[in-house]
């Protein structure tokens, strides 16, 4: 049962805006416009933004130094008279680690470019090591990306399975056996690099949503070591009281037990949709000797425990996209269309006229591509 969040003392604690926040926060609105728009001049910046001209030049005299933007020379299909200088996000410059948990068979990294185009990809075999044996491949894993990198790191994105606070502590996650784990001091500890630690599920929304087909009203499910969902709604991103949004992981579904979860209850949506659990499911000599049907059974069923879970979320938020994120290797159509037959069947369809259940188009990179989009907020401002 949760505890009564108590009065509203956030309120309380805000500080006086000084001068460096006023011009952090127009910095930022530079490289927003340049991140969502293209090349720009500094008088094309000065009316999109509404700052002067000289309050512009200050601007981009600071950003060049810190190699954020750069100069791309002259545009000669401006107006009549000298041709003005074009800007851009210095996108090739600069480049972003990101680090995906999420996978029960692989951890995977990649060096990307601000667009979150992956360069380069590493990774590392695992077998359910846990505790500070998963810490240390996390730690290895990283060393080698660092060394894969060609430009500038700008910081460390981290997408874990679990329950993160917004301080990057791992507060609990049961695959890893990690609870109160400060991956964030660790990693920045280690590397001297900025790290911005998220939930998986939470990384894939942002990833999806900046770089994929996502809307301003969806959810996506990420299905790997666990099963935990990210949501949009009205395009804010939906964290909750305890940073455990989306957290349906360890949501019991249906009152038959069910198989036994790592979190020691039994019918868990993981217990029946996680990988490792399909993986097992999937291994088991069927009783009729019919691989493929006992393959479709098992998927449909798995399918059938998730539908079961999202269809009152579906239903509370108004969601109008909601996305499936896992191996194609067993997140395929059997699941899919048996999540979409569930909610279907229960809820009403009606109130929600385009609302779509799809398959990710790229699931084994958008956890990292949201790892990217968390970085580029906290280092640039660019959301």
């Amino acid at each position: 049962m949760k505890s009564s969040p108590g009065p509203r003392r956030d309120l309380a604690r805000r500080t006086a805006s000084l001068p460096a926040h006023g011009r952090e926060l127009n910095l930022s609105l530079l490289l927003q416009h340049l991140h969502t728009q293209g090349p720009m001049s500094r008088a094309e910046l000065a009316r999109a933004s509404g700052l002067t001209r000289v309050t512009i030049s200050d601007l981009v005299s600071e950003l060049l130094t810190r190699g954020h933007v750069v100069e791309l020379g002259q545009n000669a299909q401006g107006r009549p008279g000298k041709p003005a200088i074009m800007l851009d996000l210095n996108r090739t410059g600069l480049q972003i680690i990101g680090i995906d948990l999420a996978d029960s068979a692989v951890m995977r990294a990649a060096v990307m470019d601000l667009d979150g185009n992956i360069l380069t990809r590493i990774q590392l075999l695992t077998n359910d090591e846990t505790g500070q044996q998963a810490a240390a491949q996390v730690i290895e894993l990283t060393t080698k990306a660092i060394a894969a990198a060609t430009e500038k790191i700008i910081g460390i994105g981290v997408g874990s399975p679990g329950i993160v606070s917004d301080a990057g502590v791992i507060l609990t996650a049961p695959n890893f056996g990690w609870k109160d784990f400060d991956l964030h001091t660790l990693l920045e500890s280690r590397f001297n690099l900025p790290v911005v630690v998220g939930n998986d599920a939470d990384c894939a929304v942002m990833g999806e949503h900046t770089f994929g087909s996502g809307g301003s009203h969806m959810m996506l499910v990420k299905i790997g070591r666990g099963v935990g969902c990210g949501s949009i709604v009205s395009g804010t991103p939906v964290r909750g009281a305890n940073s455990a949004s989306g957290e349906i992981g360890h949501v019991v579904v249906g009152t038959d037990q069910g198989p036994e979860c790592d979190c020691g209850r039994r019918g868990c949506v993981e217990s029946y949709t996680a990988i490792p659990a399909l993986r097992a499911a999937l291994g088991q000599q069927p009783a009729s000797g019919d691989k493929e049907a006992h393959r479709r059974a098992v998927l449909h069923g798995a399918g059938e425990r998730l539908g079961i879970a999202l269809a009152p979320v579906v239903s509370v938020l108004d969601i109008e996209n909601l996305v499936l994120a896992g191996p194609a290797e067993y997140i395929d159509a059997d699941v899919l269309g048996a999540v979409r037959e569930t909610i279907a069947a229960r809820t009403n369809t009606e109130q929600r006229p385009r609302f779509e259940v799809q398959l990710c188009e790229h699931p084994d990179d958008i956890v990292l591509r949201g790892a990217a989009v968390n970085v580029l907020f906290e280092q640039l401002g660019v959301a």
